[in-house]
């Protein structure tokens, strides 16, 4: 008996949660910057990923699931991992535009769909990436480059990232999505300490609470929820096809948010890096899990 074709909406109706996703991150990112005069990256990570876990805690319940000390130890890596990423991405954020940070970032999940195909196509992948940074390497007087500190920054959130793709689906394979959960709450043990020193008492500034809840669902609770509901309806290569196109979502919240406004060598480096990561995906092998970013 032949499966009824499927309708429009039904096919449509996963990609357009995805794009929601990727849209409510990056406005969540752009909310984030606003707290960093009076906390820094640090706190906002801190207040991010506290209330991140709070919310995911509460959803998902973790206790419920069976950790054995492998999982556990499997569990950490992967906390931490998150962690780094968040921290390190914000901390770029002070010196770089949004747009161009995630395209940094990127080069983490690109590197690990890289590496996991290794075939001679990807050297092509490769070069594009290798390109897109190039253009955004500062060189003599170009007002197009960026930041060192901050793009050195953004590359290692990426690397955190590969950490994340690589301990996560270990992770997530042993006790399902509890997981989440519970190395987002790691996550915030990890880096509480950092943003209280830099922070101080201004964490408990009664303004910023509804903000940094607000950042936590639309980074965090919300965007997570939506890709889990498209990775049931959706094959993992135009999952991570659909993803990789998330660069660009960075650099318009950032122009209509934050009003960062790039140069044509910036738009053009974003646009190398999203067809490296674009190519990357299509041609690499068939896993049996897509790369779900968390930024």
């Amino acid at each position: 008996m032949s499966t009824p074709p499927r309708s429009l909406a039904s096919a449509l109706f996963p990609v357009v949660l995805l794009l929601i996703a990727m849209a409510s991150i990056q406005t969540g990112a752009s909310l984030a910057k606003s707290m960093f005069p009076i906390v820094g990256a640090q706190g906002t990570t801190t207040l991010r990923l506290i209330f991140a876990s709070i919310i995911m805690l509460l959803i998902l319940r973790p206790w419920r699931a069976t950790f054995t000390a492998r999982s556990l130890r499997t569990v950490f890596i992967y906390g931490i991992a998150l962690g780094g990423m968040n921290f390190l991405f914000y901390m770029s954020l002070r010196t770089v535009p949004l747009g161009i940070a995630v395209a940094l970032e990127f080069t983490g999940p690109l590197a690990v769909a890289i590496y996991a195909s290794r075939r001679a196509i990807d050297f092509l992948w490769i070069a594009l990436a290798i390109i897109g940074l190039l253009l955004l390497i500062p060189t003599g007087e170009t007002r197009s480059g960026i930041d060192l500190t901050g793009a050195a920054y953004a590359l290692s959130a990426g690397a955190c990232w590969a950490l994340y793709i690589l301990f996560g689906q270990k992770a997530g394979n042993d006790n399902g999505v509890q997981t989440a959960a519970l190395g987002v709450m790691i996550a915030a043990v990890f880096i509480a300490p950092i943003g209280i020193v830099h922070a101080g008492t201004a964490l408990l500034t009664p303004a910023l609470i509804p903000v940094a809840i607000g950042v936590a669902i639309l980074s965090t609770a919300l965007p997570y929820t939506l890709e889990m509901v498209a990775l049931t309806r959706l094959p993992a290569r135009t999952f991570g096809t659909l993803m990789s196109i998330e660069p660009a979502f960075g650099a318009l919240s950032g122009m209509f948010f934050l009003h960062e406004h790039l140069s044509l060598a910036q738009w053009m480096a974003i646009t190398c890096i999203i067809l490296a990561s674009v190519g990357a995906t299509l041609t690499m092998r068939n896993q049996s899990k897509p790369l779900v970013p968390v930024d």
